[in-house]
């Protein structure tokens, strides 16, 4: 991305968490979760949606899905989601997301 973007990894990098508040590989990370809470809303298994979302690792996918979401996946997936189903998409993508800390505010000279 930074290649295309014509600028060195470090700067695109630097210039990615200014524009979303976090780094390029916790953005694709949390679209991953995102679309994780998506398939196992829908009834997915476990083991099929760490597939799905491009983990390779069982482990490493419910650890950090439980790290954002704050519970594990079979407990996210076996809970009740009617609520959730009735928003819009459009909508329900935004309400939805994982919480990510801010990041602090820096003076602009």
């Amino acid at each position: 991305m930074a290649q295309r973007a014509l600028m060195s990894p470090a700067h695109f990098s630097r210039e990615f968490k200014r524009a979303y508040g976090e780094t390029p590989y916790s953005y694709l990370l949390t679209r991953r979760i995102e679309r994780a809470m998506v398939l196992l809303r829908a009834g997915h298994g476990v083991t099929d949606t760490c597939m799905m979302v491009g983990w390779s690792s069982l482990g490493s996918f419910s650890a950090r899905f439980t790290e954002v979401v704050g519970e594990s996946p079979t407990a996210y997936r076996d809970r009740e989601h009617s609520p959730t189903e009735e928003i819009p998409a459009c909508i329900a993508k935004i309400l939805l997301r994982p919480p990510r800390s801010p990041l602090p505010q820096t003076e602009q000279f």
